[in-house]
């Protein structure tokens, strides 16, 4: 096995692996009662954009379908995370201002 065969073989590996983390925090984004509000929209916009230019550089610079195929998985998985925690978030408002109360930023936190 050859150095570059050792280090395609542990990408696959972390990638993969990183693939199925990406669970948890759906969920969470799915179920959470108070908005996702401890889903940071902009570290998962930065691992989005991350993760689109490496398939882009993965297709443009290397023809590298596999490559190219593991982060567009995961791409999938920061836009589900995104697209459930604003869901949520949207729900959480809505409820917050037809209830007419008013949550402080320090409740929220708490």
């Amino acid at each position: 096995m050859t150095l570059a065969d050792v280090t395609l073989l542990a990408f696959t590996g972390c990638n993969s692996v990183r693939v199925v983390a990406y669970l948890p925090q759906i969920w969470k984004a799915a179920v959470d009662s108070d908005g996702a509000q401890a889903v940071s929209f902009m570290t998962w916009s930065i691992f989005l954009a991350s993760n689109i230019t490496t398939v882009a550089y993965a297709l443009v610079n290397q023809a590298d379908w596999t490559m190219a195929s593991i982060f567009l998985i995961n791409t999938a998985g920061c836009f589900a995370v995104l697209v459930l925690a604003g869901w949520r978030r949207m729900a959480y408002r809505r409820r917050v201002a037809s209830s007419g109360t008013i949550v402080s930023f320090a409740k929220r936190a708490a």
